[in-house]
């Protein structure tokens, strides 16, 4: 890339219409069962923060296509990224892209641990899906 970072991208294919998994991305209480526990709110500008046990994101919410595309900034430790989600409807469900941009060249241990982690956090995101979780 002509800045020197790295993009991270996951995708899955999951078996679930658009509006379903959209609801996984943006309600806080399904967030908090797959990703963290946050004050999200699906628009453009909002400023949250991403909760755990070991860690604080500082977010702000850059692109809000409802059912489409998410864009948020993703600020921990010195990372300063982006992660942008992307739902394209297919026969066998939901086609979700997840790609985080940003990492510079001396930020190899986050890239790492940002691939594995979101690997953790979409399985999450599966089981959410699955219906375990009362999505009202």
């Amino acid at each position: 890339m002509s800045d020197g970072t790295k993009t991270l991208v996951v995708e899955r294919l999951l078996p679930y219409l658009p509006a379903r998994v959209w609801r996984a991305l943006t309600v806080p209480h399904l967030m908090a069962e797959w990703l963290m526990k946050g004050d999200f709110a699906p628009q453009v500008g909002h400023r949250f923060q991403l909760t755990s046990d070991h860690v604080t994101v500082e977010c702000q919410v850059r692109l809000v296509e409802e059912g489409r595309a998410l864009s948020y900034s993703w600020d921990a430790y010195g990372l300063e990224s982006v992660v942008t989600w992307t739902l394209t409807p297919v026969p066998q469900g939901t086609l979700l892209r997840m790609e985080q941009t940003g990492f510079r060249r001396d930020q190899g241990q986050a890239y790492g641990g940002a691939r594995q982690g979101w690997q953790r956090f979409l399985d999450g995101m599966e089981q959410v899906l699955q219906g375990g979780m009362a999505w009202d």
